[in-house]
Order: structure tokens, then sequence, then C-alpha cells
């Protein structure tokens, strides 16, 4: 079983309309209510990928009563703590004639540390009966900032893999931590670490310090451009099929379940990249969210390229455990 963790869960209010008019009334639009932040769009991918999960995420006030019949009506299994505070929200405005979209949220939780404790103590006992935590999305105030470190500390002493998708202020304590895995893009890592990835070089030398911190795996996507990775040392570029943009949302995400998808099942090294490269390429060309069947990517994973980077493996087998 793999276990999602999102502290920032969002309740999706997606409002879809032909043509839309600023500044003017605009009616007879689509509305369709969603279940959005990054564990959660993991967790919705896996699903689609016939992973057993679940996910451990805050709910409060009505957005968050709503927020669990979405959850519900998914299909996406989940325990989740209750906060006094309003779980955030979102519009999310989709002009078809324009093949626009606009997103507009809303404040975050303001989360206390008593209900920080408690779901610290069902991140301790979840991640016991699990394979694989995945840790993804934002931090929504002070006091949650420790609960990734926290859960990472806990995968290495229950001997579980964990996978490492945020960002923030709290990135560099996770990074300390020692996650199994790394992923993120390059503007997140940019703003949340105060640093620069503007030239190959950079990014390298990024990633080799990473490992010397004992990531085992590193994943650094960056949109349409080349993507990076590492395991165990050895270093690859990922080249993604251009593709019609409709929406990014969750490519990321999508990208996380493919290689948590990957581990679950023992592949190798290079399926595991490919599978979650065409999992990105195929969720940004569809205005739904990390929905994307397996059937559904196999013209992106054919024109997906690995390309090795200095000293070569003799085979690709190295999942982690």
């Amino acid at each position: 079983m793999i276990l999602t963790v999102t502290l920032n869960p969002l309740l999706e209010r997606r409002f879809i309309y032909d043509k839309v008019s600023y500044g003017s009334e605009n009616r007879s639009g689509a509305s369709i209510l969603g279940a959005g932040g990054k564990g959660i769009n993991v967790s919705r991918q896996l699903n689609n990928l016939k992973v057993q999960n679940n996910a451990l995420i805050f709910l409060g006030g009505n957005n968050g009563r709503l927020l669990k019949d979405v959850l519900y009506e998914d299909k996406i299994s989940f325990t989740h703590v209750r906060t006094e505070s309003e779980t955030r929200e979102c519009a999310i405005i989709f002009e078809q004639e324009k093949n626009s979209l606009s997103t507009f949220f809303g404040p975050n939780a303001n989360i206390t540390k008593s209900e920080v404790d408690e779901f610290k103590h069902k991140l301790d006992k979840t991640i016991q009966n699990c394979q694989i935590a995945v840790f993804s999305g934002s931090s929504p105030c002070e006091e949650t900032n420790s609960i990734i470190p926290f859960g990472i500390e806990l995968a290495n002493k229950y001997d579980k893999i964990s996978i490492c998708d945020t960002y923030g202020k709290h990135l560099s304590s996770c990074i300390d931590s020692e996650p199994t895995i790394l992923h993120n893009n390059f503007s997140e890592l940019e703003k949340s670490l105060g640093i620069s990835l503007s030239s190959e070089k950079k990014v390298l030398n990024f990633i080799d310090d990473l490992y010397k911190k004992g990531i085992k795996q590193i994943y650094l996507t960056n949109g349409k451009k080349p993507s990076y990775a590492l395991t165990f040392g050895f270093k690859y570029k990922i080249e993604s099929p251009d593709i019609n943009l409709v929406d990014a949302t969750g490519s990321g995400d999508s990208f996380v379940a493919g290689i948590a998808y990957g581990l679950h099942n023992s592949l190798v090294f290079e399926e595991t990249v490919k599978i979650a490269a065409a999992l990105g390429a195929a969720n940004a060309g569809t205005l739904e969210t990390s929905n994307i069947k397996l059937s559904d990517i196999k013209e992106y994973r054919n024109k997906i390229r690995i390309f090795p980077i200095g000293k070569k493996m003799k085979t690709l087998d190295v999942t982690p455990h």
C-alpha cells in the first residue's frame, strides 16, 4: 500500500464557459466540484494505475465536508484530521474558445499545534503499514512545517521508501531529513532554496549535492524543457514529446505517481522514468487533473528519450530498498 500525505488539500470549484467576458456577468457555464492538493492528485493517479493507496489529509469547515464528499465520489481512500480552520478552496475558470484557464486561490487553513500533533500521531500509525510514503504539496502554515521532515524520519526509522515533493521554506529541513527520493520542479526549487538552475552545469552540481546528502534518487522537471534524474550516482537527461497544452496542473503529481508505480511493481529505472514522464505529458494535454490511465500514455511513452550523462550504468534495476 502507498500512503500519500497532503497538508494543504483543496476544494476546487471549476467553472467552464464557451467564452468569458471579464468585467461583466457570465452565465450558463458548467460547474464542477473537484478534489485538489498534490498528494490527493497522486492518490487519484494511483487509483487509475490500479495501485492501492490511502491519503492522509486535514479537513475542516464546510469546505472540508464538501471535499470529503468529492473524495468519496472519486473513490479516493483517505484518513483525516479535523481542523477548526476552513479547508482552502479555489475557483478555476476555463474558457473553451481561447483554451484559457485562470485559477483564484482562497486563504490557507490555519492549523493548530494540537491538530499537528494528532496528524503526526496518525502518520506514525499509517506509515508503518505502507510500502511507500509520498509527501506532496505545500505546508499551509508555520505549525505544519515540521510534519514532512518528521514523516521522512519515520519512514527511515521503519525502513520505508519516502518520496518528497514539496516546496517552501521548510524544504531545506525536508532535504536534511534524507528522503529516499526527491522530486521537484526548477521554479519551486529556485524560489524555495534561493538557488539558480539556469544552466545544465548548475543543475548537475545541485543534483550531486543532493546525492551527497543521502538522497538515492532525484527527479527535477522543468515543463517542456528537459528533465534531469539521478539514481545511485548515475545521472540522466530526459526529453518528453511536444504536446498540445491544455492544463499542466497535476503533471508533476502524475509523474510522482508514475515513480511510485514503478517502485511498487519493481520496474527497472528506465521503464519507470518513461511511464512517469508519459503520465506527466498526457496529463498536461487534458483539462482533468491526474486522471490518466496506462492505456492513455502509449503514444507519449514511445517518444520519451533518456540520455546518460557521464558514467553509464551496466544495469538499470536499481529499485531503492
